[in-house]
């Protein structure tokens, strides 16, 4: 059970980018809750896998020596989800989602790219929790901010799309 959780449902097991391959089935999932609930029920799973995540990585670090295994991809998901949450933290009906005027598709999908470039890069201080922070935090804590920057950016980008639009 530990392993099918921390590596989302074996997606971590990709042998190619086991990192993007995790968040790839995270954003749908997330979707989903955003669709079928809202955007503080997709927050606060998120908070609950984060929580329960450290704690079994602690522990799988501690019975393997490994830190950071790169087929654990709950990370991924917990930063996926919050980027979600932020941006674009809406309730849509699910024949919705298609439609690009309200910006949830679009959104969903910057989040994703965004997501993936602050993971990989790890600007400021996400890579700083991610070189100096020990154990199940370590490997949480910079995909959970860059999941917060991800859907900010998301969010500001999209409003600034929206301005521009107004003025042309």
């Amino acid at each position: 059970m530990n392993w099918f959780f921390l590596t989302v449902g074996y997606s971590g097991l990709s042998p190619k980018a086991p990192g993007t391959m995790g968040t790839l089935v995270s954003l749908p999932l997330g979707m989903a809750i955003l669709i079928y609930f809202d955007a503080t029920t997709l927050f606060l799973a998120a908070s609950l896998v984060s929580i329960l995540a450290i704690k079994i990585i602690n522990q799988y670090e501690e019975e393997s020596g490994t830190h950071d295994n790169q087929k654990i991809v709950i990370d991924e998901l917990a930063g996926m989800w919050f980027a979600l949450s932020v941006a674009p933290a809406t309730t849509i009906a699910m024949h919705q989602v298609l439609d690009l005027q309200n910006g949830f598709l679009i959104q969903s999908l910057l989040s994703f790219v965004l997501f993936r470039v602050y993971d990989i890069t790890k600007p400021s201080i996400i890579g700083r929790i991610d070189s100096e922070a020990k154990g199940g935090v370590g490997v949480m804590g910079d995909d959970i901010i860059a999941g917060f920057a991800a859907g900010i950016s998301s969010a500001a980008l999209w409003q600034g799309w929206l301005y521009l639009k107004d003025l042309i």
